[in-house]
């Protein structure tokens, strides 16, 4: 019963380091030595335990980073608000933008530069239920690797097991965003008056496909960010009450 208490308690562990790290041994390390320390003592194998119970303990602080990252991206200015993954204009809508800007119309460009960030902000949390299959789906092998492996681990393994699923999810809801929050109505006034102008070069933009690949680049960059920091910051309290369970 005891053993069954420890196995718990770490995957209780690994979820609540994710969320909060401070300075100590590193997260993954810790995880290392649980697991040893799980087979009777610090220098043990991790015999004791089963395939599932390793991962399992991985698969809650996965679950618990990701939803982070999706909850900070996927509400107002999640994206717009980032100096990091804020969407700017297309670069083939980089002459429109200089050209209305001398022309002292600079607000259209502003106004649907936040409503392409506002229909990514919209978008984003339909990646929560992908993430969770992801998880779900992690085998033995895959957990070795991350925990094994570079800082970005889990993120390619996210990414390798997302990107098109995700991709394919997300557009709909792309399409219907930049519609909803009236990026198209804001992009056909923007071109209309850019037009308008004497001599100037035809100009156009695919704004969902747009949207749709700074967004998934958003929060696979997120995703690297917190996962980076999990293994570089660890949790001393976690730490401390670790020694506690484990002195006897």
């Amino acid at each position: 019963m005891l053993q069954i208490h420890k196995i718990f308690f770490v995957a209780a562990v690994l979820a609540v380091s994710w969320a909060s790290p401070l300075p100590a041994q590193t997260l993954f390390d810790q995880g290392k030595n649980l697991i040893k320390g799980l087979g009777g003592g610090t220098s043990a194998p991790a015999a004791s335990l089963t395939s599932d119970q390793i991962t399992g303990g991985l698969r809650d602080a996965l679950r618990v980073g990701t939803e982070r990252v999706v909850g900070t991206l996927g509400r107002a200015d999640g994206f717009n608000a980032s100096p990091d993954v804020h969407i700017p204009l297309p670069d083939s809508l980089k002459l429109v933008k200089t050209t209305l800007t001398k022309v002292g119309m600079s607000g259209l460009v502003d106004d649907l530069e936040l409503r392409l960030n506002r229909a990514a902000e919209a978008a984003v949390p339909n990646a929560t239920k992908l993430f969770g299959d992801a998880i779900a789906a992690m085998s033995i092998d895959d957990a070795n690797g991350i925990l094994n492996g570079p800082k970005d681990a889990a993120t390619q393994y996210f990414k390798s097991k997302m990107s098109a699923p995700l991709a394919a999810d997300m557009k709909p809801i792309v399409d219907q965003q930049l519609a909803g929050v009236g990026a198209i109505a804001a992009y056909d006034k923007m071109i209309a008056q850019y037009k308008s102008l004497p001599f100037v070069p035809d100009a156009k933009a695919n704004l969902t496909d747009h949207v749709l690949s700074k967004g998934i680049d958003g929060v696979f960059l997120y995703l690297a960010k917190e996962e980076a920091a999990i293994r570089d910051n660890p949790a001393k309290q976690t730490t401390d009450l670790l020694q506690k369970v484990f002195a006897k």
